[in-house]
């Protein structure tokens, strides 16, 4: 996975399905905001392809607007029971070379788009090594899987640190404050599945 080779939020049109979905039931940005805990800027960004949404917030609106997160990586997808998603098929997001303060750095690919109505959303990550003051964390519903493919990879949750190489898994429960970040200088990659409590 490569920044060249992945997509912009605009390319996928995140916002735009957003906004129909937000307008299919009826919610003003203060009404989503409030549903969501987000803020209604971040919102109105979103919609208008500004800023890429982290896997987390892309879970709590999926799950605040009634759809699985693969609705905002394909158009109109039947339910299935059985879902083969080839290499050539995959969808990479890459983050935008302007990005908010604060912002996670990783890029993600999610591994399944066909299955709207799934409770797990598989992921291949590439975490950047940013500074150490760089640190973001983050908490979202749920729980989450990460098996480290390559690289060296700290974990931090405010009560605790751990450095994950490869071929370590880290099962955890996403509500806790929880941050990644890659060390040694070089893109840490890891398949990582995020359970989605409905």
């Amino acid at each position: 996975m490569t920044q060249d080779s992945a997509y912009t939020v605009s390319e996928l049109g995140i916002g735009r399905k957003l906004k129909t979905l937000r307008e299919k039931h009826r919610f003003t940005l203060e009404d989503l905001a409030a549903k969501t805990g987000l803020s209604k800027s971040l919102l109105a960004d979103i919609e208008a392809g500004e800023f890429i949404p982290p896997v987390g917030t892309l879970l709590n609106l999926a799950r605040a607007l009634g759809v699985g997160m693969a609705h905002f990586f394909k158009d109109e997808a039947p339910r299935v029971r059985i879902s083969l998603i080839r290499r050539t098929e995959r969808v990479p997001i890459r983050q935008r070379p302007h990005q908010r303060e604060g912002e996670i750095d990783y890029l993600y690919e999610s591994l399944e788009t066909s299955k709207p109505d799934k409770h797990m959303e598989p992921l291949l990550v590439e975490f950047q090594p940013p500074e150490a003051s760089e640190r973001v964390f983050t908490s979202h519903d749920g729980e989450e899987f990460a098996y480290l493919l390559e690289g060296r990879l700290e974990f931090r949750t405010d009560e605790r640190v751990e450095v994950l190489e490869p071929g370590d898994a880290l099962y955890f429960e996403s509500d806790q404050n929880h941050s990644f970040r890659s060390l040694g200088g070089k893109p840490a990659r890891a398949l990582v599945v995020v359970w989605n409590r409905i």
